[in-house]
């Protein structure tokens, strides 16, 4: 929408033109059988068409260039092109001649003037040209304000101005989800929307994660010695189709054995998006620092560093447990071990394992058989604060396939 400040009549012209590539013109073919009353008229007419495509008269795309005929639509994470054009309408020489163009949105004024000096002057029919460019990066109703100011041949300065009104669109809807490992691993699931009414090429879709953590991409399959996207080669999105991306994320070394720090960690990192639409438009999103709930691990932590996937009926095997300290105090720890119905532990339940400080940890191998085959829950570990007098019980720790080393059947 383009809007006239004043009505006094200038000796300058202002026109401001988006720049856009090109589209493929298309249209609409008209057929028909042989034996209806046109006959092959259509098909000839359709072949003498230089618009359509040698050999596929009959497709609607064609394989000629057409210019844009409307501003179109722009879209988050775009670049927007404009030239500007000034032309001296005029019999006069017009001096001191200064074109600024603002681009205004609900929360800053940019100048996107290539130069701010003023042209000494300006003969008649000559013009001044300008091409601006500027990602755009807001949402919601974008205003380009071009202003013009000069001096006429008899040294009076005159300055209008021009309007042109926007909207910019919104082109992806992205949802993510966190889910937490029993170790320190996090795993992100980024559903991604193509909310435009045209295909997509999704050139790129990455994770930069915070200083603390690792990524690790899961959107690829082992295809030789190079790995080959889960979407294939020509990853198109279509309109209103959705895509999962996932990703792992692990604590660095430095911070992996810091249970107070990555307890407390809830900025994971955000996501990178580069896509090509058209004929080539680029467009890039970066969202904001992505967040999860933090882990409630409570004052202890009990995980799994090594356990046996599948185990023999009515024999020992050994796990080894990780205790951790997640607590600001230092505690002096007790374990009891309470059998179940089908697991059952060996060894001497209720001994000392010494003071922890706050965020060491130890590792505690154990012995234990199961006397029901199938799946069964390792379950019946308590752990007591001496300090506090305060216990902490653990079920449902993990699980393990008991068979029976007498049968062929595998649970």
């Amino acid at each position: 929408m383009e809007v006239n400040q004043t009505k006094q009549e200038h000796l300058l012209a202002l026109k401001v033109m988006r720049l856009t590539k090109p589209t493929l013109f298309t249209n609409l073919p008209v057929t028909c059988e042989d034996r209806d009353l046109p006959g092959d008229s259509f098909s000839q007419l359709m072949r003498q068409d230089p618009s359509t495509i040698k050999g596929a008269e009959t497709i609607m795309l064609g394989e000629m260039l057409t210019l844009p005929q409307n501003f179109g639509n722009i879209f988050l994470g775009e670049t927007f092109s404009s030239y500007i054009s000034v032309h001296n309408d005029s019999t006069q020489v017009v001096k001191d001649i200064l074109v600024k163009a603002d681009l205004q949105t609900s929360s800053q004024r940019l100048n996107l003037s290539a130069s701010n000096s003023a042209v000494a002057e300006l003969k008649p029919e000559c013009c001044i040209d300008d091409v601006i460019h500027h990602e755009v990066k807001e949402i919601g109703t974008h205003i380009l304000v071009c202003a013009v100011s000069y001096t006429t041949h008899f040294g009076e300065k005159l300055y209008f101005r021009k309007f042109f009104k926007f909207q910019v669109l919104k082109p992806l809807d992205v949802k993510t989800k966190f889910y937490n490992a029993e170790t320190d691993e996090v795993f992100l699931e980024a559903q991604i929307q193509n909310i435009t009414t045209s295909p997509m090429f999704m050139e790129k879709v990455s994770l930069e994660p915070s200083m603390m953590y690792n990524v690790t991409e899961l959107n690829t399959v082992a295809h030789g010695e190079q790995g080959e996207s889960t979407f294939g080669k020509m990853s198109y999105l279509q309109p209103m189709d959705t895509r999962q991306y996932l990703y792992c994320l692990k604590p660095k070394p430095e911070y992996a054995e810091k249970a107070g720090v990555i307890k407390g960690v809830t900025v994971i990192g955000k996501l990178d998006i580069v896509w090509k639409t058209n004929l080539g438009e680029r467009g890039r999103l970066q969202t904001s620092q992505l967040q999860r709930m933090a882990p409630g691990y409570g004052d202890i932590r009990l995980s799994l560093e090594m356990i046996p996937d599948t185990v023999n009926l009515e024999e020992p095997f050994d796990i080894v447990c990780k205790i951790t300290n997640c607590s600001e105090r230092t505690m002096d720890l007790v374990l009891e071990m309470c059998n179940t119905g089908s697991i059952h532990w060996c060894g001497v339940s209720g001994r000392q394992l010494g003071k922890l400080s706050p965020a060491a940890f130890l590792s505690l191998p154990l012995t234990l058989l199961s006397s029901v085959q199938g799946l069964q829950s390792i379950s019946g570990l308590r752990l007591t604060d001496t300090f506090l007098k305060r216990t902490y019980e653990y079920d449902d720790i993990a699980q393990v396939c008991v068979v029976c080393p007498y049968m062929t059947n595998e649970c």
